[in-house]
């Protein structure tokens, strides 16, 4: 039943549960859900890129930084990479990763980046079916009518909030719903509601679902439970923190007895997700899923330090009443998004330091309060410590279609067609194997050369070949004497004589070349009248001659 708010037609919020809880979703062809017009927006309405309506995020545009096309091209690049190898830049170059998320996550890409960095989507993938399953319950009734009274204040000048009972606002009554079915003990929070819608503004809401449940368990754990103990704890965390960083803002707030609880608690739960201009709660997310709760405490004490941390600001605000207004309307050159995100990488505070003081706080609560009423899992701090906790198969790293095709099956007319088009596929396969074999088995004709070479006729008269062992001065004709026919070598008496040295090459080659030409038949000597040509083919035929000539 619509109803008039503020001059706006709206729908009743009844109408969501009893969707949600049917499982059924509205025609994506009408304008219910899907446009804000039946809200008092026209179709010319300004929405910034963020997807906020009349500026809402009033320092959103001036805020935000623009990242040149080509370099936001470059970023995307690598972090499809990082993607694809999660497990191992997360093992190897996890500071490569800190590194870019303090550069900024592509819009692009943020959604899948956050899951993934959150632990969300292993958690997904180990647990099929069960968003789907809790979706399907009831719920308890206690929950869903204090869920319903939150949903049109979470975020209600975004296009995707801005329909009462329209899709946003019914997905973020499914996750939240799902959260209570899934944690009954803790129940719903209203700070998680926010938390939520941000998650939903990216990912679809399964994965919204189980980005929720690894913020409230990992990340901020105890944070929504009931009597708020963890977030009391981590406020006196943050004052002894501000001890350090900025004495002068600690010995103000300890002047004027402000306790942290009065200023830091929607800081914390919600995540600065309705304090900071949307460009830098991008950026505080981004660093805060990768490094964890530290960069919470880290943006405080930014913006405590800068609000309280001169002398002339001090002057300003005399009272307790003073100083609230003051943090209340931070002013928003302090909250600009490249200034935040440098201020927030120079804080001096660590995982361990954090650590360290939740340890002394705690002895301190238990001493003044006693145990805590709600013992909530250990904190895990940052996307490396998460991943190591909780095992996971290489499997559930890898991305899923987001588009799945489904083809109608085959006819028989189609199997026929496609059975006769392999058929005639085969057979000209074949046909062309066989044509290659002819081709190859053909041997190539001869090719008679144009220019023949006259072959040598055999010499005639040819000595025979000398054996290589035979001397020189023996004649060819006669056989070489054995060894043992040799006449015994006479013994040298006395004092031998010196032995001539042997005779120089000059002396002789000459003699063995005399012997050689004693044995070998000899040939006329050329006369003196013959020219170098002639005695160079003097050996050659009459048709060689001719030739060579």
């Amino acid at each position: 039943m619509a109803r008039i708010e503020n001059g706006r037609q709206s729908i009743d919020t009844r109408s969501i549960r009893t969707n949600s809880s049917s499982n059924t979703h509205l025609d994506d062809e009408s304008s219910f859900g899907s446009d804000s017009e039946i809200n008092g927006f026209t179709s010319e309405r300004q929405t910034d890129k963020y997807g906020f309506i009349g500026g809402a995020q009033k320092y959103s545009e001036e805020s935000s930084q623009d990242v040149p096309p080509e370099v936001l091209r470059q970023r995307e690049v690598k972090w499809l990479d990082m993607l694809g190898h999660w497990d191992k830049w997360m093992g190897k170059r996890h500071d490569k990763v800190r590194l870019r998320c303090q550069k900024g996550i592509p819009p692009a890409l943020r959604g899948r980046a956050w899951l993934y960095l959150s632990g969300g989507k292993v958690k997904r993938e180990q647990n099929p079916g069960k968003f789907q399953e809790l979706d399907d319950q009831a719920g308890d009734p206690k929950w869903l009518d204090v869920i319903e009274k939150d949903l049109h204040r979470q975020f209600p000048f975004h296009e995707m909030f801005v329909s009462r009972g329209g899709h946003g606002q019914q997905d973020l009554f499914r996750v939240l719903k799902a959260y209570t079915l899934y944690r009954p003990e803790e129940g719903y929070c209203q700070a998680q509601a926010p938390i939520a819608a941000v998650l939903l503004m990216h990912m679809p809401a399964e994965d919204a679902f189980w980005g929720l449940v690894q913020i409230c368990e990992k990340y901020l754990p105890g944070y929504y439970s009931p009597g708020l103990e963890a977030i009391q704890l981590d406020g006196e965390i943050l004052f002894a923190l501000m001890r350090r960083v900025c004495p002068l803002a600690y010995r103000h707030l300890e002047k004027h007895k402000i306790d942290p609880i009065l200023y830091m608690t929607e800081w914390f739960m919600c995540a600065f997700s309705r304090t900071l201009p949307w460009a830098s709660v991008l950026r505080v997310w981004d660093m805060f899923l990768c490094d964890g709760v530290k960069i919470i405490f880290r943006v405080g004490l930014v913006l405590l330090k800068c609000m309280l941390g001169s002398r002339e600001k001090l002057k300003a605000c005399q009272g307790q009443y003073e100083t609230m207004e003051l943090l209340r309307a931070i002013q928003p050159r302090y909250m600009q998004e490249g200034f935040m995100a440098r201020e927030i990488v120079e804080v001096p505070v660590s995982a361990r330091d954090i650590e360290r003081e939740h340890r002394s706080q705690l002895k301190r609560w238990r001493k003044s309060r006693g145990e805590l009423n709600f013992k909530s899992p250990p904190r895990l701090h940052g996307a490396l410590v998460i991943m190591q906790a909780e095992p996971f198969r290489r499997q559930d790293l890898q991305q899923n279609p987001t588009i799945i095709v489904e083809v109608p099956p085959p006819t028989p007319s189609m199997r026929k067609a496609s059975k006769k088009d392999e058929d005639t596929s085969s057979s000209m396969k074949k046909k062309k194997k066989r044509s290659s074999v002819r081709k190859s088995s053909q041997t190539p004709p001869l090719i008679t050369n144009p220019y023949p070479i006259p072959e040598e006729p055999a010499p005639q008269d040819q000595p025979p070949d000398r054996p290589l062992d035979q001397p020189l001065d023996q004649p060819l004709d006669q056989p070489l004497l054995p060894a043992d026919t040799l006449p015994p070598r006479p013994e040298p008496q006395g004092r031998p004589d010196p032995q001539p040295g042997p005779e120089p090459l000059s002396q002789t080659v000459p003699d063995m070349v005399q012997h050689q030409q004693q044995t070998l038949p000899q040939e006329p000597p050329p006369t003196t009248k013959e020219s170098l040509l002639q005695r160079s083919t003097h050996s050659l035929s009459s048709t060689e001659q001719d030739t060579y000539l």
